[in-house]
């Protein structure tokens, strides 16, 4: 007799244990899945702050100057060819060439420059 109001009371308890060990985990599920959500709801509306603010007018980027605005002249003897100058005189572009010879040590017709551009 004793033995079966252990057996009893065992299975109670095991029952009620799955019910709060269910409850916790319900709850700590629940806690988890609000705070991904309140996490995303804050991103969005980061996210709309973002886009509403006034926009910095950044300059689109200059069309390349076009060969015919260059004057011509007969290559240079070792030249590599046309250069594409974005925002950039012709004078400016020449002194960055130089330097750029100058710090690598290299002759400036063993260089080969394809565009250079205005960093703004």
């Amino acid at each position: 007799m004793m033995f079966s109001s252990f057996l009893t009371a065992g299975a109670e308890d095991t029952i009620s244990g799955l019910a709060d060990a269910g409850l916790v985990a319900f709850t700590g599920y629940g806690v988890v899945f609000f705070g991904i959500v309140l996490l995303m709801s804050v991103i969005i509306v980061v996210g709309n702050a973002m886009k509403s603010r006034k926009k910095v007018d950044v300059p689109s980027p200059a069309p390349a100057v076009n060969q015919t605005d260059v004057p011509q002249g007969p290559a240079a003897p070792g030249s590599a060819g046309q250069i594409k100058l974005y925002d950039t005189d012709p004078k400016t572009a020449a002194m960055l060439m130089a330097i750029v010879a100058d710090k690598m040590g290299k002759p400036i017709n063993e260089l080969r420059f394809i565009s250079i551009k205005e960093v703004k």
